[in-house]
């Protein structure tokens, strides 16, 4: 959900009293990790994820757990439909790393230029395309970010977008590469406050602001991670406005921005409608958040028609409910939900509105463990992490249903 975590994050570390639902549903918008900010460190421990080729195990709905060696944790964030992976990981002294793995079990790992070590510190992939390019950030060695992109044959670009800060915490963050080689992210300026850009293949840099977005520290314009650029151009993101409620928006390329509201979406703070990701036929998907602090998942149309739904089984209490975290090329949805224990189960759900469920064999019964799906690609291999009982993450990797 844009830099909805690096904002949660700052805002934490000035004192702000975020529970850790909030935090959980904000880091399931395509993997936003708090480790982008200063308490970051504290909280990367919990994003343990793994990656396997499905290869290695062919049968269909298989979930593979893998925990990448000498790591505190791993977190796959992204995958091309040939299950090439890329995310990153945390190293003994919560230096970040990030990887790309292929399908046949190797791994490489690397570290974009400019980046710095320690806590919270180093280099962060987030989205990859089917060729094999990948956009993430660095944050350097005085705590300011950068965007990168790392061609599939391992050459790197980073870039700044005019008028990031310069800062602690400001600067630029990459999220999404689409098959054009085009670029979405966010840069926080001077005064904390977020804008939204898009970067073309040739380095042309593209920002913008949506319509009532918020003026004030850590308000502002941000995109969703991942998947948050499809093929035309077209951004999926939301803005936070100057009341801190959520709203969704779209951008295409003619930089036309819709803005929109799921009904029922609530209006408090923190609350409203967040976008998960936009596919190519320009269906978006997401979550809103009610007045009672409900999660419901959505559906929105390239027409614009909105189908909610909730998962068979979800809880109806606040911070319960069905999070959907990402859209493939077919409109099928993967997310998880929380039942009314605050216990965490995966699904996926086809774009007939058919629902599947499951849960990571060694995932955890306990409040706020279980299993969190993050991202689906065309196959419908889904990778995410679960929560043992000890409190410890895990990746995992669930081998593509039989239909």
């Amino acid at each position: 959900m844009g830099m909805l975590c690096t904002l949660l994050a700052a805002l934490d570390s000035f004192g702000s009293p975020f529970s850790i639902s909030l935090d959980r549903e904000d880091l399931r918008m395509k993997s936003r990790t708090i480790s982008i900010y200063g308490a970051i460190a504290l909280v990367l421990v919990f994003f343990s994820s793994g990656l396997a080729a499905w290869a290695d195990d062919p049968r269909p709905g298989r979930i593979i757990t893998i925990d990448v060696p000498g790591s505190i944790f791993t977190n796959a964030v992204a995958m091309t439909p040939a299950g090439v992976i890329t995310g990153f990981f945390d190293q003994a002294d919560h230096t970040i790393r990030s990887f790309v793995r292929e399908p046949d079990g190797t791994l490489t790992l690397f570290d974009a230029p400019g980046a710095g070590s320690g806590v919270g510190f180093g280099t962060n992939a987030f989205g990859i395309n089917a060729r094999g390019d990948i956009a993430g950030y660095v944050r350097d060695a005085s705590g300011v970010f950068h965007g990168f992109v790392r061609t599939y044959e391992g050459k790197f670009t980073t870039f700044d977008v005019p008028g990031a800060g310069t800062a602690s915490l400001q600067g630029t963050s990459a999220w999404d590469i689409n098959a054009e080689g085009e670029i979405a992210g966010e840069y926080a300026d001077a005064a904390y406050v977020f804008h939204a850009f898009v970067r073309d293949p040739g380095g042309l840099i593209t920002t913008f602001d949506a319509p009532g977005a918020g003026v004030g520290p850590y308000q502002g314009t941000f995109v969703s991670s991942a998947d948050g650029l499809n093929a035309e151009g077209a951004v999926s993101g939301f803005y936070l406005d100057s009341s801190n409620v959520f709203h969704a928006l779209i951008r295409a390329r003619d930089g036309t921005i819709t803005t929109f509201d799921v009904a029922g979406a609530g209006t408090g703070p923190y609350q409203g409608t967040s976008p998960a990701g936009i596919n190519p036929a320009g269906t978006t998907v997401g979550s809103y958040q009610d007045n009672a602090g409900v999660f419901h998942g959505y559906l929105r149309a390239r027409g614009g028609g909105i189908t909610a739904f909730d998962v068979p089984g979800a809880g109806t209490g606040s911070s319960q409910g069905s999070i959907p975290t990402n859209i493939n090329t077919h409109g099928d949805t993967p997310g998880w939900y929380a039942d009314a224990s605050l216990l965490s189960h995966g699904f996926l759900r086809y774009r007939d509105g058919r629902i599947e469920t499951f849960d990571a064999p060694d995932a955890g019964t306990g409040p706020n463990q279980g299993t969190f799906p993050e991202f689906n690609n065309s196959a419908n291999a889904i990778v995410g992490y679960y929560l043992d009982a000890s409190g410890t993450f895990h990746g995992f990797l669930r081998t593509p249903p039989e239909h």
